[in-house]
């Protein structure tokens, strides 16, 4: 025991200054932020070594961005399918729910498992690799915020601790990948803690500064688009942006339901989990005889066409041929994310938008390349979210104030009507598919883990409705009770019995109390959540409400006064860890 305890001193030690010391916790989401940085180069390198093996690319070639590639190496995407189905049968990936990033934090006060992300980042590395159209933006969140998940659990951290440094991992991770630590930093405000935290601001900062200094350290080629831009002075160019802003929101809001169409129809096939990549990467074939453009998150393409430039109908037929490659490669079964491959099909809306309006007018009225920066932040935000993330994203790639203008107007807009017409970003809308109530990454946890069942008291006085009112009387006299719980034969819920009522004039005593009953076909169930349990009261207007379990017994008894003040109780404790007060 004496061993123990030498061991567990100077652990317990960094504990107590992590929870009392915002220098420490800073200190800390460094730490998180190197290791999410090399895990970024590791996943990164491991993909792209895949595909310029598979693929006999040129050495610093991008699979996007190759001229052309042989029928034969395109039978690697159908292979890639039966690696990612065998992979995934083996480690049972399709047989359990696997939590990533959002989910933790909306639902999890920040817990990851190990061996989930580890899961999911090699699903996404491997659809990568293989060259499906997809990207590696689900692996490098997943494995960063992981590393901040694990070592703050490790560390006995606070739920808003946790959840803080699962936002820097991730950020951190997304900053390293885009050489963009601001845009890093906003990506976990935005889309993983879902606030902009006083208590968050510098650990996450942290982190994404240190995860590019990893990655700039290691001399790795970083995503970022390095463009000159033209200034963007007048005026109307941010309406016509905003137009632009509006035109991804509807694309990006068609896209995530095509995906989701065709996930579903996937499902309804006799297909096993295990061949549904298969046939999905037969389909990619002639999508990537089109053009290479169409596969892997779409990175090179995306610099190789932003430098040189396309005629309209290459673009249209591109971008028809990216929409179809990545709905495909998601709805059969490939892992990965529409952040990289929004950001490739923004710019082809882009350019279509531009070069539209000026077939239109009979003359260039936006430039092609800032448009095609635009389309490529309001589309992403469409699909991702992130207005903030995707300005700063285009801020530190074209170092251009006005065009980050441009960019906001439209992002703005774009995120505005995705909330309004659709409700959910990619990730959340396939948690709703799936079944969760999660629109952010906002901590609504707390509330779940309030259940009725919890909170209920068990002194219920269960008493039988067919009692009469006289014993009721003797039994429960004035004063003895507030609310007594009567039931029927076999124990079943019966409603609420009051002694006040059974007290009042005019009262028959010879009557069942059951005739004085209320609310009795209203009951709560143990695991409603305590929002739905606030929405039962409001509905029925009761002051207290039985709690009754799905074999009908009869568990406790629930009070609307308790059931406020715990929300206000939990609510303020939420208001404290948001502004960083211990």
């Amino acid at each position: 025991m004496a061993v123990v305890y030498r061991v567990l001193r100077p652990v317990n030690w960094l504990r107590r200054r992590l929870r009392s010391s915002e220098i420490a916790f800073i200190l800390l989401a460094v730490v998180v932020g190197a290791g999410a940085g090399l895990l970024s180069i590791v996943q990164g390198a491991i993909a792209r070594t895949l595909q310029h093996l598979l693929y006999a690319l040129p050495p610093g070639a991008r699979l996007s961005s190759a001229a052309s590639l042989s029928t034969v190496s395109l039978l690697a995407l159908p292979i890639g399918g039966a690696f990612l189905g065998g992979f995934s049968l083996l480690v049972g990936a399709r047989r359990r729910h696997m939590v990533d990033a959002v989910e933790a934090n909306a639902l999890h006060g920040g817990r990851m498992g190990v061996s989930d992300s580890l899961v999911v980042s090699g699903q996404t590395v491997i659809s990568n690799g293989f060259g499906a159209s997809v990207g590696l933006e689900a692996a490098y969140a997943q494995l960063g915020a992981a590393v901040g998940s694990i070592l703050g659990g490790f560390l006995n951290l606070r739920r808003s601790d946790l959840r803080n440094l699962v936002g820097a991992g991730a950020g951190a991770a997304i900053g390293a990948a885009f050489g963009a630590p601001l845009a890093g930093a906003f990506y976990g405000f935005e889309i993983v803690i879902g606030a902009y935290t006083p208590s968050a601001i510098a650990p996450v900062f942290a982190a994404a500064l240190t995860a590019s200094l990893v990655v700039q350290t290691f001399n790795v080629e970083p995503y970022i688009i390095t463009i000159t831009a033209n200034p963007v002075t007048e005026t109307h160019h941010y309406i016509i942006y905003a137009a632009l802003g509006a035109v991804c929101a509807g694309v990006g809001i068609l896209l995530m339901r095509l995906v989701t169409l065709v996930e579903q129809g996937v499902r309804r096939t006799p297909l096993p989990d295990w061949g549904r990549p298969i046939v999905g990467g037969f389909l990619l074939i002639p999508l990537a005889m089109i053009s290479p453009q169409v596969m892997s998150s779409g990175h090179g393409a995306l610099h190789a066409d932003l430098a040189v430039g396309s005629t309209i109908g290459f673009i249209a037929i591109i971008f028809l041929a990216k929409c179809s490659a990545s709905v495909v490669s998601l709805g059969f079964g490939f892992r990965g994310g529409l952040f990289f491959a929004s950001l490739f099909l923004g710019t082809l809306l882009g350019h279509l938008f531009a070069d539209g309006l000026a077939w239109v007018a009979n003359r260039a009225v936006i430039d092609d390349r800032d448009a095609a920066l635009v389309g490529m932040a309001a589309l992403a935000v469409a699909v991702v979210g992130g207005p903030m993330t995707m300005a700063m994203l285009i801020l530190e790639a074209t170092h251009d104030f006005s065009l980050t203008g441009a960019v906001l107007a439209a992002a703005l807009v774009a995120s505005t009507l995705v909330r309004e017409l659709f409700g959910y970003s990619f990730s959340t809308w396939r948690f709703h598919i799936r079944g969760e109530a999660i629109k952010s990454a906002r901590d609504v946890g707390w509330m779940k883990s309030l259940t009725a069942g919890r909170m209920m008291r068990r002194d219920v006085h269960a008493t039988p409705a067919a009692m009469t009112i006289a014993e009721f009387r003797r039994r429960f006299p004035l004063g003895s009770a507030s609310r007594v719980v009567l039931t029927e034969e076999g124990d079943g819920y019966a409603g609420i019995g009051l002694p006040a009522r059974a007290f009042a004039e005019g009262v028959d005593p010879a009557e069942p109390i059951g005739s004085l009953a209320v609310h009795p076909e209203v009951a709560l169930t143990p695991d409603m959540d305590m929002s739905a349990t606030m929405r039962l009261f409001d509905a029925t207007g009761a002051d207290e409400l039985a709690v009754v379990g799905h074999d009908g017994a009869i568990l406790g008894l629930l009070s609307e006064k308790f059931v406020r003040r715990r929300y206000a109780e939990e609510l303020e404790k939420a208001q404290r860890e948001l502004y960083g007060e211990k």
